[in-house]
């Protein structure tokens, strides 16, 4: 089946090997989040180093990104996602075994560069699977059940932390990842040919894909980067905030499990607004509603006032689910895809990680108020840059500056 050939798709064909493993990915790392610190804690750490434990989970991915696409470009999609599921197994094995936080430390490191190999296999499985017209809501739905599995893990964690006490979320996860691994073991690839009748597994090479197309790293990269670096700041924003107009840690989790609510429910939509009007009206929307309830946030002193900054961030957020990946896909080359979607994910790991440094260096060098209205204001320029840079039609992205004619050349 071609890529551009939507007629002949089938969604039910592809459910469960292009979502499946996902969802399972998606418990693991539901049941894991909540326990990283309290582990580390339990371990004999103080605060700071329960955060850097927590810190090196997203470091680890931070690495592991262009070794992924290697080893992803070398053995395939399928094998890659097996060889992640036992990876990560292992590595949270090494967690339930650690006797002190430096050997948690290394688990929860192997398990981020895991991570990023399972990721990234998906995300360009789904790419080569889904026909172009369809890609946004594969993409979407990608991120939305993945998110779902992310609220079931930790319920799944708290039903046997009851008799294993924290080494029960880790076993939660160990199973979801085996069972994971397994299915992905279970169903075919469903990669093009070209992809694999290359004269070399890495053809044209990761360095020489990186520099051929530094001018969509730049562009388009840095801006999706600013998104992904928004939204990592609502785990420190929110938290945070809510302390300080003296809401208690219960409250406040359970507002942002609201925002959360609002998040998971617009997966779908979101991927059909951008397959059918295009990628710049789910996307400008997104980061204006995004700026607006940070802004709105500010202003809030009361539990009432908080709940609706968060619930439209939570709308903000869901409006926008899928799109860093839908456009990676768009404008990635087809006999590179891997190895720039590894360059891809990499740049926006770095957002990511600085967009709550940057808050949390804003909060003590000024106020929080301060680091919350910076945030505001990046959602504000990544909206200009969309508005400026996307297409107004259904179109896919493309790199601003370079003709398709040139791109298609040029690969």
């Amino acid at each position: 089946m071609s890529n551009n050939d939507s007629s002949a798709f089938s969604w039910r064909a592809i459910a469960i090997s292009a979502y499946g493993p996902s969802f399972l990915f998606g418990i693991a790392e539901g049941a894991l989040f909540p326990v990283m610190a309290l582990s580390a804690k339990a371990l004999g750490a103080n605060v700071a180093q329960a955060g850097v434990v927590v810190t090196l989970l997203g470091i680890g991915a931070l690495l592991a990104n262009l070794p992924a696409a290697l080893f992803t470009a070398r053995h395939g999609e399928r094998r890659a996602m097996m060889a992640a599921a036992v990876f990560c197994s292992l590595a949270l094995l090494l967690c339930v075994l650690a006797n002190n936080v430096w050997w948690l430390g290394v688990g929860v490191l192997l398990f981020g560069a895991g991570s990023s190999v399972f990721l990234l296999a998906r995300l360009t499985y789904l790419t080569e699977a889904v026909p172009m017209a369809l890609r946004a809501r594969a993409l979407s739905t990608l991120g939305g059940v993945m998110r779902i599995g992310m609220f079931i893990g930790p319920f799944c964690a708290a039903a046997l932390m009851h008799s294993l006490d924290l080494a029960g979320a880790y076993w939660v996860a160990i199973a979801a990842l085996l069972a994971a691994g397994l299915l992905s073991y279970s169903l075919p690839d469903l990669v093009t040919a070209p992809a694999k009748t290359q004269a070399s597994p890495i053809s044209p090479g990761l360095l020489r894909t990186l520099r051929k197309h530094w001018r969509a790293y730049v562009t388009l990269g840095s801006v999706c980067a600013l998104v992904n670096g928004i939204r990592a700041c609502r785990q420190v924003i929110v938290p945070l905030w809510g302390l300080h107009i003296g809401l208690d840690p219960a409250t406040t989790t359970l507002v942002y499990g609201l925002m959360a609510a609002m998040d998971v429910l617009l997966f779908y939509p979101a991927g059909r607004i951008m397959d059918i009007r295009g990628r710049r009206w789910a996307v400008v929307p997104s980061m204006l509603l995004m700026a607006a309830g940070f802004a709105w946030m500010i202003a809030s002193d009361s539990l009432l006032s908080f709940t609706l900054a968060c619930m439209l961030i939570g709308l903000g957020n869901g409006m926008g689910s899928g799109i860093v990946m839908t456009i990676g896909a768009d404008i990635s080359p087809p006999n590179a895809r891997t190895q720039f979607l590894g360059g891809w994910r990499l740049l926006n790991d770095v957002g990511s990680s600085g967009g709550p440094i940057l808050v949390s260096a804003l909060a003590a060098a000024a106020t929080l108020a301060t680091g919350i209205s910076l945030i505001s204001v990046v959602g504000l320029i990544a909206a200009a840059l969309f508005w400026r840079w996307l297409p107004a039609d259904n179109q896919p992205a493309k790199v601003p500056g370079l003709r398709q004619g040139q791109r298609l050349k040029q690969e």
